[in-house]
């Protein structure tokens, strides 16, 4: 415990965090110099890298995250697998950087999610909010001898909250403005807002998962084009939204639910694309492409509307791989008109690396002993310090 406590006492810390998101393609990890905790938090981001999983192994994660796919002894050799991954993630980022494994103190690693159910079931007479993250993190701290963070969401479930989003704090942090109302768009597989009023306070922030961003989109563009995304939007430009498809798509029930709430490849995965490739056969693979496009534009939109437009909005800054698609960053500006659209890369953090970052910040707030989840974005009763420690 000697070195925890040490680690505890350090007033400036390098950190490593590390995410798979939604997509299961990798590995994304960030080297971020950290000083201070809290509302006194700094950060440098020192290095960034994404590293691809092994051919094939995307597949196979897609089978295990299935309902009644996976069995109990691939889940606990993937977990263990994708430990051995993210640790030489970690390595490959350490030999790029010209840093050594000595010289950092921590990881922070969300790991892969595999499934997650947050909203309450009975069983026994328990009310149960379930989550599944992957990448054993014992292995990582083993594999590369530094302090591992990681399984964040579980904490905030046992308080009562979804578990998710956990980028909210984060944003709070780094992107509060004295001067200007923000809302931070976060566009993975999955799109969440976070509403940073003027002057915010954390208990007066608002944020929560609006529905699918790219996942949808990447698993269409996979299926028509053997593309794993669709590259800058090229496709959904050359193609035509259905407005009639639209229309059916935007019924689903997750849309009208208030926040706090949060989805996942349980509600927008291979068998919400299967669905809707087959609600659509007179479509054209670009017409569809397009028109998945649109949902994720007019969804983000219809959030913001419906649940955040009572504070007059300056700035909309875009984070995820969906700010590279220029079709989906033209059709924000032009529904947010005339709030900016920026992405958080005028911020000083790389859109693509901006959850990896966050994971970075939140494992020091674990060792400092705060809470990292925010109970107005997930429904949780309190704040909880999040995550578990392997030394």
């Amino acid at each position: 415990m000697n070195r925890l406590q040490t680690l505890i006492a350090k007033p400036e810390k390098l950190v490593i965090g590390l995410i798979s998101g939604t997509s299961l393609d990798g590995v994304d990890a960030a080297l971020v110099q950290i000083s201070g905790a809290g509302l006194a938090t700094g950060l440098q981001l020192r290095h960034f890298c994404s590293f691809p999983y092994p051919e094939g192994l995307r597949g196979e994660l897609l089978e295990l995250s299935t309902p009644g796919r996976g069995s109990v002894d691939q889940l606990c050799r993937m977990n263990v697998l994708l430990g051995e991954i993210f640790a030489d993630a970690v390595l490959q980022l350490l030999d790029e950087a010209g840093v050594s494994a000595g010289e950092v103190d921590l990881i922070g690693s969300h790991g892969q999610t595999m499934h997650h159910l947050p909203a309450p079931v009975t069983r026994y007479g328990y009310a149960l909010r379930a989550t599944l993250q992957l990448a054993e993190p014992a292995v990582i701290a083993r594999r590369t001898g530094i302090v591992t963070v990681a399984d964040f969401r579980p904490a905030d479930l046992a308080a009562g909250g979804e578990g998710a989003p956990l980028v909210p704090y984060f944003d709070f942090l780094r992107f509060r403005s004295p001067e200007k109302t923000r809302v931070l768009l976060n566009l993975g597989g999955i799109a969440n807002l976070t509403l940073l009023k003027q002057n915010a306070a954390l208990e007066g922030l608002i944020a929560f998962d609006t529905g699918p961003a790219n996942m949808v989109i990447d698993s269409l563009a996979q299926h028509f084009f053997q593309q794993d995304y669709d590259r800058n939007g090229a496709i959904a430009a050359s193609g035509t939204v259905s407005r009639e498809l639209l229309d059916e798509l935007l019924q689903h029930p997750y849309f009208r639910k208030s926040p706090p709430k949060s989805t996942g490849r349980e509600a927008f995965g291979k068998a919400y694309c299967d669905a809707l490739i087959a609600a659509a056969p007179g479509l054209s693979p670009a017409d569809l492409v397009a028109t998945a496009t649109e949902l994720t534009i007019e969804t983000v939109w219809r959030s913001y509307r419906d649940f955040l437009a009572a504070e007059p909005l300056d700035e909309l800054i875009v984070g995820g791989g969906g700010a590279k698609n220029q079709v989906i960053m033209q059709r924000l500006q032009s529904r947010f008109a005339p709030a900016a659209v920026r992405p958080s890369d005028d911020f000083g953090i790389p859109h693509d690396a901006k959850e990896a970052v966050c994971f970075a910040v939140l494992a020091n707030e674990t060792i400092a002993g705060n809470g990292g989840n925010v109970p107005v974005a997930t429904g949780a009763a309190a704040r909880v310090v999040l995550g578990k420690i392997c030394l």
